[in-house]
């Protein structure tokens, strides 16, 4: 699903908000159910690390959500796209739950991760 597709190729500059080390992160998604299961989603190419600040920040902003007794997934996905992303198939690579990352992932897309903790949190 694109929404205003002719903008996402827009570069932002972000340069003009940096205090020391600390500048903007983005999140390449978010969903919400109920209000009571929320599930970040950040995706890399092939194999490339999440940086620390940014592994921070999804860290902090899930464990605020855990504090309010919500269901908070931290999920890191795989592509070797070049083009568009389908981001329901990108390989999940690892996943953080209840403040644990997990690693030893068996192989499974995105839309099959996010129904596994619908039901799992959501009945």
């Amino acid at each position: 699903m694109f929404r205003n597709k002719q903008y996402a190729g827009q570069l932002k500059d972000f340069s003009g908000l940096r205090w020391g080390a600390i500048s903007p992160t983005d999140i390449d998604g978010l969903l919400e159910f109920s209000n009571r299961l929320f599930i970040f989603v950040e995706t890399k190419y092939k194999n490339a690390p999440v940086p620390t600040g940014q592994r921070l920040a999804l860290e902090r902003m899930a464990d605020c959500v855990h504090r309010c007794e919500k269901a908070a997934i931290i999920v890191v996905t795989s592509h070797e796209s070049d083009g568009d992303i389908d981001m329901g198939l990108t390989t999940v690579r690892q996943y953080r739950e209840n403040g644990t990352w997990h690693h030893d992932v068996p192989e499974i897309g995105l839309r099959d991760f996010v129904d596994l903790m619908r039901r799992k949190y959501l009945g």
